[in-house]
């Protein structure tokens, strides 16, 4: 199965329709397999007074949550942009009411937001729904991820879990791809990262690692208003992501046999070398060491059985600066000196 490459645009829309629209456009246009957004109601999800995070401070979450959301018949023109662009439509709930709203979107699956995993509440609500569901980690413990996995998986099994750091940027130091794999074998599930880097390095080496799902923030440019946009890709960046990735799937899916060596006959004999005569060596003259030598082409005896080739007889004259080849040597017990 190939690599789920998720184009998390979140809100660096910021509130405009139309970037939206765009936003979802250029995902498509770089190859990434699904685009998310971020669905927030803000008398639903926050206090007016409740801090901003310290990355993004320009204004208070309640009036940006206020400010960048969309209406329902806005959701479902970007949920039919998607359809039309061939790209899996997500957008992330943060209450109850924004699960009611995706819900009356067509929502076919739910990506869990990192803040949102001790929210057991809104979590069983999604699971009851029995849709698939992609559960990010970023700044959960393990117990803490433990039961929001057993709470899913009380309704349904079709779920995914995400290694993620709640960082922004995140150090490579930091990314933890060591806990993608833990969780792999801790849950038996797919599992992949939601990538908060600066570059998409990180990115590459989960796919290496056996990632099924890629998560990275999209944005037309890093100079854009917002909090996410300085710690996204731009579009020729994510697009050589997605190239990279897709390099990789076929690098795993292809094992090599390091003994199908045929296909190299042209190199060996350009590279290797063979074992050749420094000097004339007559019929029936018993050749020492220093009448040979290890030179390129490979094209004659090679040069790792040089040792075989000493003390035997010659067949016949072998002339200076030529490899030496098989025919030119008496391999029979009387051809040995």
């Amino acid at each position: 199965m190939s690599v789920l490459v998720i184009a998390e645009i979140g809100s660096v829309h910021d509130g405009s329709f139309g970037n939206a629209l765009n936003l979802i456009d250029a995902a498509a246009e770089c190859g990434a397999n699904a685009v998310k957004l971020q669905a927030h109601i803000a008398e639903a999800e926050t206090l007016r007074d409740a801090p901003s995070p310290p990355y993004f401070k320009s204004e208070s979450r309640f009036d940006y949550f206020m400010r960048t959301a969309f209406t329902p018949q806005q959701w479902r023109s970007l949920s039919a942009r998607c359809s039309e662009r061939g790209v899996i439509f997500l957008a992330s709930p943060f209450s109850e009411e924004s699960v009611r709203l995706l819900e009356d979107v067509g929502m076919t699956q739910y990506k869990i937001p990192s803040g949102e995993v001790t929210n057991l509440p809104m979590l069983a609500t999604i699971a009851a729904l029995g849709k698939p569901v992609i559960l990010s980690s970023g700044m959960s413990s393990w117990k803490e991820l433990d039961a929001a996995v057993a709470l899913i998986r009380k309704y349904h099994n079709n779920l995914s879990v995400l290694q993620c750091t709640s960082e922004y940027p995140c150090a490579y130091e930091n990314v933890g791809l060591n806990v993608m794999t833990e969780m792999r074998e801790r849950y038996n599930a797919p599992v992949g990262l939601s990538d908060h880097t600066l570059t998409p390095y990180a990115s590459l080496a989960a796919t290496a690692l056996g990632a099924s799902i890629i998560e990275k923030h999209f944005t037309f440019s890093r100079r854009m208003y917002g909090s996410d946009a300085r710690h996204s890709l731009e579009p020729s960046e994510f697009a050589d992501l997605v190239r990279g990735i897709r390099a990789i799937e076929k690098i795993k899916a292809s094992p090599v046999d390091k003994n199908a060596v045929e296909r190299f006959k042209v190199m060996k004999e350009t590279f290797e070398k063979s074992v050749a005569a420094l000097v004339d060596i007559g019929p029936g003259v018993e050749i020492a060491p220093s009448m040979l030598g290890i030179r390129k082409p490979g094209t004659g005896i090679p040069a790792a059985r040089i040792v075989e080739v000493v003390g035997k007889r010659a067949l016949r004259r072998i002339k200076a600066d030529t490899i030496i080849v098989d025919e030119d040597i008496d391999w029979t017990e009387e051809g040995k000196a």
